[in-house]
């Protein structure tokens, strides 16, 4: 089993917790005070507009943006147009059946806003808590795929419905991986203590008037050993004085087995340093991703998808060319599943291995990428080799990718990636230069630009400028400007 360890560095303004498993950094997770995470928040939402033809429709939350809610999410509990019966759910779903322009719901955050969209949401609420998922517009009891063993499944299944017909509890649950093992006490206490919670809901929800919040999930701190913590958690360390007394009463409280493994870190030197962990971050804001071998893998994200290169680089193999392609795509699909996870990618994935010749040099690779993605919190789908030798793939994606949390675009290319070189941006101005000389008249002109661009004019393309001058009849100055953009200038008439 893995030993894993729960770092967590706080200061008024943001909280970082890094999970790392037998050393190495696996996954970071970023919050701070301008810009609360939103996932699993629970808001009275206006119905501003209907979408039959996107079936969806828009919902005021009081946020910035305009969030989305599909018809796929709506509970099927949500009454129809006529105020009486459910929609009838044996036919397709149609947007109107569930709701109108100016109706209030109670609705929970899907997904963050990201880019330029709105959050997703859903009616569909669930409310989780260290062992359980509540789902008030439930029934029944579901048990986690990842908990394999039959007996165990058994076990925890009817011990909840067992309660839940002894209490005639309201609602359905999950049964979270966590809980595997977990003693009968432990989830009964889970049971009440998110029936509570529901019951708190409820009663916020009918004196909350539309377009705020009723309910907000749990501090980073605290979100983190209910949902990341596992058997192998071996220590939890935390450099805070506050978000450690916060922790150690919530861990005694919810997951006493963790309340001993928490400590208080210290030591003068940061914790994230001790651990080497802003150098990782750092090394995840790259494109390139080098390995051991020699190769390296490039990611490339797009507001569509996210694309991803493998390429041998300066590993050359020992055998053959064929084997050197394979043992570079094994090495590479570990180093894409620690970086999905550690860089937050999702949406839908493109991979481009090396082409391999062997079948089963493909089935391995696939495995491996498998095999690694095991262990994430966030479902994958990986679908097989594509006809083009690609790998698709899907990841889910709640909040906002890495990238986006600590980066903005450049504001020398605005996100594109690239910028004109010096030569484009002269040929540019020389046609400006013309533009204006056929359309105004003028005494002289001033050509304003970055340094580089102006010691081009006055070095290569000097010849070019005389050539302007003589056509024009008009002098041409030029100034440089440091503070302009890589492919910015201005052509002023005098």
């Amino acid at each position: 089993m893995k030993r894993e360890e729960i770092l967590i560095n706080a200061t008024s303004r943001e909280v970082r917790a890094a999970l790392v498993e037998s050393g190495v950094l696996q996954e970071v997770l970023i919050e701070r005070t301008s810009r609360r995470g939103l996932i699993s928040n629970i808001y009275k939402g206006k119905v501003s507009r209907v979408l039959p033809g996107m079936q969806a429709a828009f919902v005021e939350l009081g946020l910035e943006r305009t969030a989305f809610l599909h018809a796929s999410d709506v509970a099927r509990t949500v009454l129809a147009r006529n105020g009486d019966e459910p929609a009838p759910a044996a036919r397709e779903a149609d947007i109107r059946d569930f709701v109108r322009e100016g109706e209030e719901l109670l609705v929970q955050i899907l997904k963050e806003p990201l880019g330029t969209k709105g959050a997703r949401l859903t009616t569909h609420i669930t409310i989780p808590s260290r062992y359980l998922v509540m789902t008030p517009n439930g029934s029944g009891v579901g048990v986690s795929s990842r908990i394999e063993a039959e007996d165990e499944r058994e076990r925890l299944r009817s011990l909840l419905e067992s309660v839940i017909e002894a209490d005639k509890a309201p609602g359905g649950y999950i049964v979270r991986t966590a809980a595997e093992g977990a003693s009968d006490d432990a989830l009964r206490a889970d049971m009440a203590f998110l029936q509570k919670i529901w019951k708190a809901i409820e009663g916020k929800a009918a004196r909350t008037p539309a377009g705020e919040l009723v309910y907000e999930d749990l501090p980073l701190p605290l979100r983190v050993l209910r949902d990341s913590s596992g058997a192998g958690t071996v220590r939890v360390r935390v450099d805070s004085e506050t978000t450690y007394a916060l922790v150690k009463e919530f861990a005694e409280q919810f997951v006493p087995h963790l309340a001993p493994l928490i400590e208080l870190y210290g030591e003068n030197r940061p914790i994230f340093d001790v651990y080497g962990i802003d150098d990782e971050i750092g090394r995840a804001l790259n494109r390139k991703v080098p390995l051991k071998s020699g190769g390296h893998v490039v990611f490339d994200q797009t507001e569509a998808m996210t694309t991803i290169d493998v390429n041998t680089g300066a590993y050359v193999g020992h055998r053959n060319l064929e084997e050197t392609i394979f043992r570079t795509n094994l090495e590479a699909a570990a180093a894409i599943a620690r970086q999905l996870r550690l860089r937050n990618l999702g949406g839908i994935i493109i991979i481009d291995f090396i082409d391999m010749t062997e079948e089963e040099h493909r089935r391995q690779v696939l495995q491996a990428l498998t095999d690694r993605l095991a262990g994430d919190h966030a479902k994958s789908q990986i679908m097989n080799v594509s006809p083009l030798g690609l790998v698709e793939m899907t990841r889910k994606r709640n909040r906002e990718s890495l990238e986006h949390v600590l980066c903005q675009a450049c504001p020398s290319c605005e996100g594109r990636g690239f910028v004109k070189t010096s030569e484009t941006v002269c040929y540019e101005i020389f046609r400006e230069i013309l533009r204006q000389h056929r359309q105004f008249d003028f005494q002289e002109l001033l050509v304003l630009a970055r340094p580089g661009v102006i010691e081009r004019l006055l070095d290569e393309e000097s010849a070019s400028i005389a050539e302007l001058e003589e056509v024009t009849g008009k002098p041409i100055r030029l100034q440089s400007e440091a503070l302009y953009a890589p492919d910015q200038f201005d052509v002023v008439l005098m």
